[in-house]
């Protein structure tokens, strides 16, 4: 799907995303204090955080470009830079790496031939490693998006990149979805 490109040669946030981060807005107390479910809306639409969308915040929330900068560099699930279609963070801090997440890293490299950090050369996957999803004691664990699968081995492994690789993103075991 094409988005509408501005003239610093990025995507566009709709009118429709604007208006759902003002009603975002309009449920905190204070407007930073919406910054982070803001940045989601614009992730969804756009798959990142283009420096026009980090304009349209600093406007809207009354923040600093830095102020926006600390938090999507802070937390690794907000991205500044277009991404694959489907970005797997594997979560392989102490507590997942001893229960198995250099098992499902190599899984990975080894179905999708490409090693952590890298993109298929379709843009399709991108294998990433995270310090720590928050689900040390369902590891090892991956986040795809706001969905995070748990418990992964080989097995479970295989079945989700089968079910992305046909266009479905399976049930996860945690959806961190934001509120309505």
């Amino acid at each position: 799907m094409s988005k509408p490109v501005d003239e610093m040669n990025e995507p566009r946030i709709s009118a429709e995303a604007l208006t759902q981060i003002d009603a975002i807005i309009e449920k905190y107390p204070t407007k930073p204090s919406a910054l982070m479910p803001c940045l989601w809306v614009i992730m969804d639409e756009l798959g990142y955080v283009p420096a026009g969308g980090v304009a349209v915040l600093v406007e809207k929330l009354g923040v600093s470009t830095a102020r926006v900068y600390e938090v999507l560099s802070f937390y690794t699930m907000y991205r500044t830079e277009p991404q694959a279609e489907h970005t797997l963070q594997v979560c392989h801090n102490i507590s997942c790496h001893v229960m198995g997440a250099r098992t499902v890293i190599a899984q990975l490299e080894k179905r999708l031939g490409v090693r952590m950090g890298e993109n298929t050369p379709d843009g399709k996957f991108r294998i990433e490693g995270a310090e720590c999803l928050g689900a040390c004691g369902h590891g090892p664990c991956l986040q795809l998006g706001k969905h995070l699968y748990e418990n992964l081995d080989t097995g479970k492994t295989d079945n989700l990149l089968e079910s992305l690789r046909k266009g479905d993103v399976p049930r996860a075991d945690t959806d961190r979805q934001l509120e309505d």
